[in-house]
């Protein structure tokens, strides 16, 4: 399953691993994404959002 955020579409980036001997390896970096019940078109589903958004109000949490 994709790991990105439903709301802005922030999704994984990618970079290296460099150790102490400067040995580079391919890595990536998973935005922090909770599983929330949202309200969509009056409709409550399932979201997968991004802490962001969740923080800035981006997202109305079913009750």
């Amino acid at each position: 399953m994709a790991k990105i955020c439903d709301i802005c579409g922030k999704k994984p980036v990618s970079g290296n691993n460099i150790s102490h001997a400067h040995n580079r390896t391919r890595r990536r970096w998973l935005p922090n994404l909770q599983s929330v019940r949202a309200q969509v078109n009056g409709q409550t589903r399932r979201l997968k959002v991004c802490t962001t958004c969740l923080k800035s109000n981006r997202v109305l949490k079913a009750a």
